[in-house]
């Protein structure tokens, strides 16, 4: 069931696609192709470092929405004034790491902001054994947990995580936050660089609000008719 805080209840609405490209050139003909398949985008860091941000604001008076995945963590200062910014440029989703000063800064800049934001538990990327390279105790599935309980109780609207824990974290925090799952790849899709990777159909079975997808779409030798197929499938994972 969707989160009570969504963005949105349309099966395309669902989907996020990801503007990993290193060019605002680039990212423009991609969302020109995509046309009215697709209502959503993710600038991350790349091209967030690449005159993104000029494109989100484009993008938000053009009517689409945009999640910056800008991961934000510093001193709490900083990330409140960087996060105040984030809210005047009209972006609907900000992700944080899930730390808790970072978390509280974010929170106090945005309180009462449209801008949403998405505290980052484990990268998808990682899995028990980079955690505990990287000097963590604790493996994926306890630290998502830990990071998800203190995210809802300092009011982080959602969460950014692995679609393979969305229905414990589901069950966890409760219907209210958003749960957002990047590492999408459709049945027979390769997995690249991800190591956590679920379906459409299932990660939205399993709880989640948004599907973060890009190279699926953006990759593909017809990245409309793509997105179109994604969006059919989350229709019928709906039903």
């Amino acid at each position: 069931m969707l989160a009570e805080t969504a963005l949105a209840n349309l099966p395309r609405d669902r989907m996020i696609v990801a503007l990993d490209f290193s060019s605002v050139g680039q990212a423009e003909k991609m969302v020109e192709t995509l046309g009215d398949s697709v209502v959503f985008y993710k600038i991350g860091l790349e091209l967030a470092y690449g005159g993104g941000l000029g494109l989100a604001e484009r993008l938000i008076a053009a009517g689409k929405q945009v999640f910056l995945d800008l991961k934000l963590h510093d001193i709490p200062n900083t990330v409140e004034r960087a996060a105040a910014q984030v809210g005047q440029i009209g972006a609907s989703l900000l992700t944080v790491h899930a730390y808790p000063q970072t978390m509280r800064a974010a929170r106090k800049a945005l309180l009462g902001s449209n801008t949403k934001i998405l505290a980052v538990t484990v990268m998808t990327s990682y899995d028990d054994a980079d955690l505990s390279e990287a000097g963590y105790a604790l493996g994926v599935s306890d630290l998502v947990a830990r990071r998800a309980l203190q995210a809802r109780e300092i009011g982080i609207e959602g969460l950014i995580l692995s679609a393979e824990e969305v229905a414990a974290m589901r069950a966890l925090v409760g219907p209210e936050m958003l749960l957002v799952t990047p590492g999408i790849r459709p049945a027979g899709d390769a997995v690249g660089d991800q190591k956590r990777v679920v379906t459409p159909a299932a990660a939205i079975r399993a709880g989640a609000d948004h599907l973060v997808i890009g190279r699926p779409v953006t990759q593909s030798a017809d990245p409309w008719r793509a997105a179109q197929a994604i969006t059919e499938e989350i229709a019928g994972a709906l039903r």
